[in-house]
């Protein structure tokens, strides 16, 4: 992004925002003005997320209304673009989580997910990529930002009523609520 003008954040979408449940269109222009915008706004929303919440891996474009099926990410080795991505493989082990999310970062959410999964999709300039066998916490936060593309949310995948938790309870009586599930991000 080198010479590019900084490109403002966009505001995420918060629980309740009908624009999170529609499902995204495919990326085919890769080389138009538009994709590279959006590319640019996911990434600095990423960013300055982060630097408000202290959380944050990944992003999907229809969390700031974009409803094309574009994630950017930073798994702390810089910015990377996951484009139309499909899933090829999930693992039969599963796992239980506490799950958090830019669309309601004052909630935690306990779900189920695989343990891995396999992955193919286009990087920013339209290249094929697959990442095989990814592990476990890869693994579910493609399956978040997935979800996201299809109009999904981790809300949606709770695994009772009681698995819905405001982050400061679950702060507050943290090896309570992680001794429930069998991963806890970042913990």
């Amino acid at each position: 992004m080198q010479g590019e003008a900084r490109v403002q954040s966009a505001t995420v979408l918060l629980l309740g925002d009908p624009r999170l449940r529609k499902p995204s269109t495919p990326i085919r222009d890769f080389s138009a003005r538009g994709f590279k915008l959006d590319q640019r706004r996911l990434h600095s929303t990423l960013v300055q997320f982060r630097e408000k919440y202290g959380f944050g891996r990944a992003i999907s474009a229809p969390q700031i209304g974009i409803h094309r099926r574009l994630i950017a990410m930073d798994l702390g080795d810089g910015p990377r673009l996951i484009v139309n991505p499909e899933v090829t493989w999930t693992s039969d082990e599963t796992f239980t989580m506490w799950d958090d999310c830019m669309s309601f970062p004052g909630l935690l959410v306990r779900l189920r997910r695989a343990a891995s999964l396999s992955v193919r999709f286009r990087d920013e300039r339209g290249d094929t990529q697959e990442w095989e066998h990814v592990g476990q916490a890869v693994a579910e936060l493609v399956q978040h930002e997935i979800d996201h593309l299809d109009g999904i949310l981790a809300i949606d995948r709770a695994l009772d009523r009681e698995s819905i938790v405001l982050r400061e309870v679950f702060d507050a009586q943290r090896t309570l609520f992680a001794g429930l599930a069998d991963y806890v991000i970042g913990g």
